[in-house]
């Protein structure tokens, strides 16, 4: 990759559900500006950015008063885009990435292969079905269409804990040091770290 590559890309979306403006580095330092109306997934927003050294900049508003669904969904979808885009060609980057992360009681395992075939695989079972006002079964939802846009093959296990909040902690910190380490530059790599010489 020349060193003059910006890996960065942004996205605007608007339905009659959510009105999403979105911006994503990967070569970042771990600055975020993320405002929603989603007050849990702007933490968790903020953990992967911060653990993951990129910089993100979200504006979103959607039909909270229906739920939070949309907007999360959404988010994930925006979020999946600028990160395929932002990688480019993928030339010279690592692919693979298994990373642990502990939240005092909870363990999390992320393992990405950004392979260019979207595949989701998720193993958590939560103690409770909501964190405050956020259920739950969204941080599904949020992390397959992310997988799906941004074209990776994410696999994420709770291996256990007892607090909610902790294990999907765990899991977002885990997300974000794991994509850092898949798309870091190994200058050993020539090319698409693929034997089909695409990505």
């Amino acid at each position: 990759m020349a060193d003059n590559v910006i890996r960065a890309a942004e996205v605007a979306r608007k339905t009659n559900e959510t009105d999403i403006k979105l911006a994503f580095a990967i070569d970042g330092t771990g600055t975020s500006n993320i405002e929603t109306d989603v007050p849990f997934l702007n933490h968790m927003l903020d953990l992967f950015t911060k653990h993951g050294q990129f910089d993100l900049t979200v504006d979103a508003r959607g039909d909270v008063d229906i739920d939070d669904h949309h907007t999360v969904e959404d988010i994930g979808i925006c979020l999946g885009q600028t990160i395929l885009e932002g990688l480019g060609d993928k030339r010279g980057i690592k692919r693979y990435a298994s990373v642990f992360v502990p939240m005092d009681e909870a363990l999390a395992q992320v393992v990405i292969d950004i392979s260019g075939r979207p595949h989701f695989e998720y193993r958590a079972q939560y103690p409770s079905q909501q964190v405050g006002s956020f259920s739950t079964e969204l941080v599904h939802e949020f992390l397959w269409k992310l997988a799906l846009e941004a074209r990776l093959t994410l696999h994420v296990i709770v291996h256990y804990g007892q607090n909610t909040h902790h294990m999907i902690e765990a899991v977002f910190k885990a997300l974000g040091r794991a994509l850092d380490e898949a798309t870091s530059i190994d200058p050993r790599v020539q090319g698409v770290p693929s034997t089909k010489g695409v990505l």
